[in-house]
């Protein structure tokens, strides 16, 4: 992909001689008559090259450079101008800027510049991008197992991994979604892109258009300035929308524009933008009852739907317990030698996890810290080990007798019943937001005992 320069110039003359000569040379090139009209392009889209004219007339070029460095912070910027001085030089350069140019130039100098500073934008690029992979691997660690649904999972995932197309991940919470779609986001062509993630059940319904397509300023009470969603973020590379089952019917119907006709509109705005993505959806709900419950738009589950993958709970990979068991052990206690009894071993094994890798993670954390020996032993496990799996309302006695999330989930049960399982006047009632009391909901397994909740409040 060639590389995109913005022009800034209050000369026309001399902004359209620039940009024919850079087009030739095989550049994208994108024109502003001034800084202001510069500094909305550069809130609109994605540029490699800033090259603007010192003096200008509204917001100078000075100016500019310090204000596209809050818009674009990697972009890399070259100054024109007709009065070179040293001290303006080092201004320029302490600012931010990486080279600067004096009218008038030749050509070979203004494409030795440009080639120059786009070569070492590349650079920083690869270097970031080899960070960002080997942060990504730290986090596949875990992604170990000799278990045949772990097996089957991993084929499938370098299977359509070097695809674009749209995957649909399902699981239990705490199966590793999350990493899955990492692994396949950095086994892909997209690899150098950013890879984005969004819980779409941890912001509030009222901000969720905001955080996924954007907004400009002034587009509700508190925008007080433009902000890029997280699609704009994704552009080039993969985006991941966790918990997509929570989205309100009228921002699916966005979503399913965005899908199909790959351009986002931000909140308050009339413009739309282009962008090139790869969409993973994830949920640990049936969506499928969801559609038939008329809660999930049918179109939009056939166009999430194109790969489906479903992650494998721990319990059906028990025989990965081990293993797991030893990386976790490696990553909390480092050079530390830990063994692990086989009665310990066999009681995870026959654990029903409902927290998944994620609890198991946490579990052996806990171990390690309050551990008596070097030999784990079922004795090191929490005395409230094999409660954590909440009981059946009905069997929920007195508050005392309960454990902590027994109680905890009475406590929701009770709210939610008490008004007609209106889930925002639950969570008032509770005094917590109403995405965290979906969470709780999600988390105990609360569902309204005739079906589907008659009031989604």
């Amino acid at each position: 992909m060639s590389a995109k320069i913005l022009v800034a110039d209050d000369d026309e003359s001399l902004r359209r001689v620039v940009q024919f000569k850079l087009k030739q040379k095989g550049y994208e090139v994108s024109l502003a008559e001034d800084g202001a009209s510069a500094l909305e392009e550069l809130k609109k889209s994605r540029y490699d090259l800033l090259l603007s004219d010192v003096r200008m007339p509204g917001l100078d070029g000075i100016q500019l450079l310090e204000k596209s460095k809050q818009v674009q912070p990697d972009l890399k910027v070259i100054l024109i101008t007709a009065y070179a001085t040293i001290s303006m030089a080092v201004e320029a350069v302490k600012l931010g800027a990486f080279d600067y140019l004096t009218k008038p130039f030749e050509d070979d100098q203004l494409f030795l510049t440009i080639e120059k500073t786009l070569k070492f934008k590349k650079l920083e690029d690869e270097n970031r991008l080899l960070r960002e992979q080997l942060s990504g691997r730290e986090k596949f660690k875990n992604m170990i197992g000799v278990s045949k649904p772990f097996k089957d999972l991993l084929v499938l995932v370098n299977k359509v991994a070097p695809t674009d197309a749209t995957i649909l991940l399902s699981g239990e919470s705490g199966t590793g979604k999350e990493m899955i779609a990492r692994a396949i986001h950095f086994r892909s062509a997209r690899s150098a892109g950013p890879f984005v993630a969004v819980n779409c059940a941890a912001i509030p319904r009222e901000l969720i258009e905001s955080e996924l397509f954007g907004h400009v300023k002034g587009a509700f009470t508190g925008a007080i300035k433009d902000k890029r969603g997280k699609f704009a973020l994704a552009d080039g590379g993969t985006l991941l929308m966790d918990e997509v089952s929570e989205l309100g019917i009228e921002l699916q119907a966005k979503l399913l524009r965005v899908i199909q006709e790959r351009v986002i509109e931000p909140v308050g705005s009339e413009k739309v933008s282009e962008i090139d993505i790869r969409l993973i959806a994830a949920t640990n709900m049936d969506l499928k009852q969801r559609v038939a419950e008329g809660k999930f738009r049918e179109d939009l589950f056939y166009r999430l739907n194109i790969i489906p993958i479903r992650v494998p709970s721990l319990r059906e990979r028990a025989e990965d317990i081990p293993v797991l068991l030893k990386e976790f052990l490696n990553r909390f206690s480092p050079g530390q030698k830990i063994d692990i009894d086989n009665k310990l071993i066999e009681k995870l094994q026959n654990y029903q996890w409902p927290g998944n890798i994620r609890e198991l993670e946490n579990l052996v954390e806990r171990m390690v810290i309050l551990k008596k020996s070097n030999l784990l032993t079922p004795g090191d496990l929490p005395l409230d080990f094999g409660s954590m799996a909440p009981a059946p309302a009905a069997e929920m006695g007195r508050t005392e007798d309960l454990t902590f999330h027994e109680a905890e989930k009475k406590l929701i049960i009770d709210a939610l019943d008490k008004f007609g399982w209106n889930r925002s006047k639950a969570a008032e009632h509770l005094k917590i937001p109403r995405h965290i009391l979906i969470y709780r909901m999600k988390k105990y397994d609360i569902f309204y005992k005739d079906g589907p909740s008659p009031k989604e409040g």
